[in-house]
Protein backbone atom coordinates (compact mmCIF):
# COMPACT_ATOMS: atom_id res chain seq x y z
CA UNK A 1 0.00 0.00 0.00
CA UNK A 2 1.41 3.35 -0.67
CA UNK A 3 0.42 6.21 1.65
CA UNK A 4 -0.12 9.82 0.01
CA UNK A 5 -1.43 12.67 1.74
CA UNK A 6 -3.08 14.70 -0.88
CA UNK A 7 -7.10 14.17 -0.73
CA UNK A 8 -7.14 15.17 -4.89
CA UNK A 9 -5.82 11.33 -6.24
CA UNK A 10 -8.09 9.21 -8.43
CA UNK A 11 -9.77 6.09 -7.75
CA UNK A 12 -8.51 3.77 -6.79
CA UNK A 13 -7.12 5.89 -3.65
CA UNK A 14 -9.92 6.21 -0.44
CA UNK A 15 -9.11 7.64 2.41
CA UNK A 16 -6.90 5.26 4.90
CA UNK A 17 -10.08 6.06 7.81
CA UNK A 18 -12.58 4.56 5.54
CA UNK A 19 -10.79 1.42 4.47
CA UNK A 20 -10.03 0.68 7.92
CA UNK A 21 -13.45 0.43 8.78
CA UNK A 22 -14.37 -1.45 6.73
CA UNK A 23 -11.94 -4.02 7.58
CA UNK A 24 -13.37 -3.20 11.23
CA UNK A 25 -16.72 -4.12 9.91
CA UNK A 26 -14.77 -7.69 8.01
CA UNK A 27 -13.21 -8.41 11.75
CA UNK A 28 -16.67 -8.34 13.21
CA UNK A 29 -18.58 -10.38 11.25
CA UNK A 30 -15.40 -12.59 11.01
CA UNK A 31 -15.99 -12.88 15.17
CA UNK A 32 -20.06 -13.06 14.97
CA UNK A 33 -19.00 -16.43 12.18
CA UNK A 34 -16.55 -17.85 14.80
CA UNK A 35 -19.03 -17.58 17.21
CA UNK A 36 -21.58 -19.31 15.89
CA UNK A 37 -19.77 -22.78 15.54
CA UNK A 38 -19.30 -23.22 19.19
CA UNK A 39 -23.34 -24.18 19.61
CA UNK A 40 -23.30 -26.49 16.33
CA UNK A 41 -20.01 -28.92 17.87
CA UNK A 42 -21.72 -28.63 21.21
CA UNK A 43 -24.97 -29.82 19.85
CA UNK A 44 -23.01 -32.49 17.46
CA UNK A 45 -20.85 -33.70 20.37
CA UNK A 46 -23.33 -34.30 22.76
CA UNK A 47 -23.08 -31.36 25.05
CA UNK A 48 -21.86 -33.03 28.46
CA UNK A 49 -19.50 -35.31 26.68
CA UNK A 50 -18.09 -33.10 24.70
CA UNK A 51 -17.06 -30.93 27.65
CA UNK A 52 -15.65 -33.72 29.26
CA UNK A 53 -13.07 -34.50 26.63
CA UNK A 54 -9.47 -32.48 27.08
CA UNK A 55 -9.13 -32.42 23.47
CA UNK A 56 -12.72 -31.52 23.28
CA UNK A 57 -12.60 -28.52 25.87
CA UNK A 58 -9.25 -27.26 23.64
CA UNK A 59 -11.13 -26.95 20.91
CA UNK A 60 -13.83 -24.97 22.92
CA UNK A 61 -11.45 -23.06 24.09
CA UNK A 62 -9.17 -22.38 20.73
CA UNK A 63 -13.21 -21.26 19.30
CA UNK A 64 -13.20 -18.58 22.51
CA UNK A 65 -9.53 -17.49 21.87
CA UNK A 66 -10.38 -16.63 17.87
CA UNK A 67 -13.61 -14.78 18.91
CA UNK A 68 -11.81 -12.49 21.33
CA UNK A 69 -8.33 -11.92 19.31
CA UNK A 70 -10.76 -11.04 16.23
CA UNK A 71 -12.94 -8.39 18.42
CA UNK A 72 -9.78 -7.35 19.66
CA UNK A 73 -8.34 -6.52 16.48
CA UNK A 74 -11.25 -4.98 15.16
CA UNK A 75 -11.47 -2.91 18.48
CA UNK A 76 -7.84 -1.33 18.04
CA UNK A 77 -8.16 -0.83 14.59
CA UNK A 78 -11.25 1.18 15.09
CA UNK A 79 -9.60 3.26 18.09
CA UNK A 80 -6.68 4.09 16.09
CA UNK A 81 -8.58 5.06 13.21
CA UNK A 82 -10.15 7.90 14.84
CA UNK A 83 -6.45 9.06 15.26
CA UNK A 84 -5.75 9.04 11.44
CA UNK A 85 -6.31 12.09 9.26
CA UNK A 86 -8.96 11.79 6.56
CA UNK A 87 -6.17 13.38 4.20
CA UNK A 88 -4.47 10.10 4.67
CA UNK A 89 -5.11 8.03 1.69
CA UNK A 90 -3.86 4.60 0.03
CA UNK A 91 -3.75 2.79 -3.13
CA UNK A 92 -6.15 -0.41 -2.59
CA UNK A 93 -6.31 -2.13 -5.66
CA UNK A 94 -3.18 -4.32 -4.83
CA UNK A 95 -4.33 -5.37 -1.58
CA UNK A 96 -8.00 -6.17 -3.21
CA UNK A 97 -6.25 -8.33 -5.72
CA UNK A 98 -5.11 -10.14 -3.08
CA UNK A 99 -8.72 -10.91 -1.19
CA UNK A 100 -10.05 -14.25 -3.18
CA UNK A 101 -13.54 -13.78 -1.51
CA UNK A 102 -15.36 -11.62 -4.73
CA UNK A 103 -17.98 -10.01 -1.96
CA UNK A 104 -14.90 -9.52 0.81
CA UNK A 105 -13.49 -7.61 -1.94
CA UNK A 106 -16.41 -5.29 -2.87
CA UNK A 107 -16.52 -4.63 0.64
CA UNK A 108 -13.34 -4.40 1.74
CA UNK A 109 -12.95 -2.03 -1.95
CA UNK A 110 -15.88 0.26 -0.77
CA UNK A 111 -19.00 -1.34 -3.38
CA UNK A 112 -20.83 -2.24 -0.28
CA UNK A 113 -20.94 0.64 1.67
CA UNK A 114 -22.13 0.05 5.73
CA UNK A 115 -22.55 -4.05 4.66
CA UNK A 116 -20.98 -7.18 5.48
CA UNK A 117 -19.12 -9.16 2.90
CA UNK A 118 -20.61 -12.31 4.25
CA UNK A 119 -24.83 -11.93 4.30
CA UNK A 120 -25.31 -12.67 8.26
CA UNK A 121 -29.31 -13.77 7.52
CA UNK A 122 -28.69 -16.41 4.42
CA UNK A 123 -30.70 -19.13 4.79
CA UNK A 124 -29.55 -22.27 6.83
CA UNK A 125 -28.19 -24.61 3.15
CA UNK A 126 -27.66 -22.12 1.82
CA UNK A 127 -23.83 -21.75 -0.01
CA UNK A 128 -21.58 -20.32 -2.96
CA UNK A 129 -20.03 -22.80 -5.32
CA UNK A 130 -16.16 -21.89 -5.94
Amino acid sequence: MTFNTQTDQPSPSEALPDVLMRIVSELHDVAYLIERIEPQLLELGGGAAFLNSPESMKVMQGIDLAVQKTRGLAEFIDTITGEIPQSWVVDVATALSLVKLSEMQRALGGAMRHGHSQPLNKAAGDFDFF
